[in-house]
């Protein structure tokens, strides 16, 4: 994000344990992408940390959902990567000197809680957890496009001279 002039702060928490390392084949994949993740920590996602976010990312529906149970409020800011993606391209990139929250409005437009419900993986990436090196070299790949295209939507063009990157 930085050859774009916008900056982020990124945290990272989870619904499962708290003070797991990442499992080797993660180290591995996010060393090959650029990333050292080898000191990385689970957290316990908290109504607290959602609140203070101006985005929710969860990689799978169930995330999003625990994310909800714990701060419904937070629904127009709180999607899956899969989908966040899929909206922003529907309704088009943040344009300069527009505010994320503006942003987020519009992608969050038309959206029902009731899309949450039932099994559809559609919205997921695929957790590679206990399973081989290829399913994490396949979900990393898929997140590295995720990401990178994200960061097109959200902050290539808002992060132009003129445009806000927060």
């Amino acid at each position: 994000m930085s050859r774009l002039g916008a900056t982020a702060r990124v945290s990272s928490a989870g619904i499962m344990n708290e003070g797991l390392p990442a499992t080797v084949e993660a180290v591995e994949v996010a060393a090959a992408l650029g990333l050292d993740t080898s000191s990385h920590r689970s957290r316990l996602l908290t109504a607290d940390a959602i609140e203070q976010a101006d985005l929710v990312v969860g990689l799978a529906r169930e995330h999003v959902r625990e994310a909800l149970v714990l701060a419904p409020q937070a629904w127009p800011k709180t999607f899956t990567l899969k989908e966040l993606v899929r909206r922003g391209d529907a309704t088009g990139a943040r344009t300069p000197g527009q505010p994320m929250s503006e942003w987020l409005e519009k992608v969050h437009a038309g959206r029902t809680r009731m899309e949450l419900l039932g099994r559809s993986t559609d919205d997921d990436v695929a957790d590679p957890i206990g399973r081989g090196r290829s399913v994490y070299q396949r979900m990393g790949a898929e997140l590295n496009d995720l990401v990178t295209h994200l960061v097109e939507l959200a902050w290539a063009q808002a992060g132009r001279p003129g445009g806000t990157g927060a």
